[in-house]
């Protein structure tokens, strides 16, 4: 009986040990399986990284790509829009160049800047060359000319018959006296037409012929040839300005103006008027209308002495500034005002020439003339016998005139005006506005440049 007791411990041993490796075996199985699965788990989340790290980066490549397309499109819209631009720019991005007119202004303005006040005084008077040079008859411009020239920067000269001895003379004569000239000068005459002809009388041009008798065809292209007649031969001997045409009406029987007037009709004498001056100034001569505010009322003459016109401010604008306004529209470059008398004007009898009321308010302000306004021979005795050259020459400016013709006493005159500049009685930038119309005129051939 104790032997078979210890069989069957041992076989029960046997089972148990058994069991645990059974047990054990299980255990190995689960884990490796568990191992399995979190492998296959790991393997799919990195799988899982890879695919999104691959379409991440496929998308960040197209979105770059995109945008540097984009970017492309945008330098070749912008490129487009610059050359639109550059083509069609804005209004408000436009650079506007100069007219010439502004160009013309800059020129004179930088000219005007350097002179010297001595210099500018001077370039406000034209002159015989008598005056300057102190000889009896000037007929030839040598090294007295020259030295005149060089004290005295006149702004241009006069020549009469008594100047004219041949045309080679006269060429020579205002050719040489333009060189000796620092600054560019009138070369001035009287040449109307009929008794008032200084180059035609001297035998150096057709004479064109009374302004009455051409004013009686009432044809106003025959103005229009008298002028181009004229200017033809005044061009060549080196002349650029006439004191021409009479602008003034016949309108009383003893007129002082006689067969120099066109006419007694306003409408007449201002379309002969008009025609004159293109002829003039379409052939390079500039023209210069007178006598402002017309003296063809007043039967005294100023060379002489007063002259004075009972004309009333409604006659003078019903009549004669017809004639001078039609002058000016057709681009008169002067007007010349007179030494007559106009209490209607004036108040007084005061010359014109030294009124402002005549050359400022009327001539220009009320008629709008922009050119040069010149006064009558000052050495006539209308001015003579009542005012010093000095003096005169003072009102002249002060009234509006823009250059001082053929004073009495010239030296005296440019002193007396200089130190009226100097002291203040006259501003510089009174005389530069002078200047200013007068280099317009001689600069205008810069406007082709």
């Amino acid at each position: 009986m104790g032997e078979n007791t210890g069989l069957g411990q041992e076989s029960k041993e046997q089972d148990k040990a058994i069991q645990e490796k059974r047990e054990e075996r299980r255990k190995r199985r689960k884990r490796s399986q568990v191992a399995a699965y979190l492998t296959l788990v790991c393997f799919v989340i990195l799988f899982a990284g890879l695919i999104v790290v691959t379409v991440t980066m496929i998308g960040k490549q197209a979105k770059e790509k995109d945008s540097a397309n984009a970017s492309v499109s945008d330098n070749i819209g912008n490129l487009i829009e610059t050359e639109e631009t550059l083509v069609k720019p804005e209004p408000s991005d436009i650079v506007q160049e100069q007219t010439p007119e502004e160009k013309l202004d800059e020129i004179i303005n930088a000219a005007i800047e350097v002179m010297p006040i001595e210099d500018k005084v001077a370039g406000l008077f034209i002159v015989t060359p008598e005056s300057i040079t102190g000889v009896g008859t000037a007929v030839q411009a040598g090294d007295g000319t020259k030295e005149a020239l060089n004290k005295w920067a006149v702004g241009g000269l006069v020549y009469f018959k008594k100047n004219i001895t041949s045309q080679e003379q006269i060429t020579e004569m205002i050719s040489n006296t333009s060189l000796f000239s620092r600054y560019p000068l009138f070369i001035a005459v009287d040449e109307e037409g009929g008794k008032v002809s200084r180059v035609a009388e001297a035998g150096l041009g057709t004479n064109a012929g009374s302004a009455q008798s051409i004013g009686a065809t009432a044809d106003p292209t025959q103005a229009y040839a008298a002028g181009q007649n004229i200017a033809g031969y005044l061009t060549p001997l080196g002349f650029n300005l006439d004191f021409a045409p009479v602008a003034d009406i016949h309108n009383t029987e003893d007129s002082i103006i006689g067969e120099r007037a066109y006419g007694t009709d306003s409408t007449v004498v201002a379309s002969m008027t008009a025609s004159m001056v293109q002829g003039l100034q379409e052939n390079g001569v500039s023209a210069c209308l007178k006598h402002f505010p017309g003296i063809g009322s007043s039967t005294e003459d100023t060379h002489t002495g007063l002259a004075v016109t009972d004309r009333t401010a409604e006659q003078f604008r019903a009549e004669e500034f017809v004639v001078f306004r039609s002058g000016i529209d057709a681009g008169a470059d002067f007007v010349m005002v007179s030494h007559m008398a106009a209490p209607a004007f004036t108040g007084d009898n005061t010359p014109c020439t030294l009124s402002k009321a005549v050359v400022t308010d009327i001539l220009r302000e009320e008629l709008g003339f922009d050119g040069v306004i010149i006064t009558d021979a000052m050495n006539m005795g209308a001015i003579t016998e009542y005012y010093e050259a000095d003096d005169a020459a003072i009102q002249a400016l002060k009234a509006g005139c823009d250059m001082i013709l053929m004073p009495d006493d010239f030296e005296k005159a440019y002193n007396g005006v200089l130190e009226a500049v100097q002291n203040g009685v006259i501003s510089e930038e009174r005389i530069n506005d002078s200047l200013r119309r007068i280099y317009r005129i001689k600069y205008a051939d810069r406007l082709a440049d």
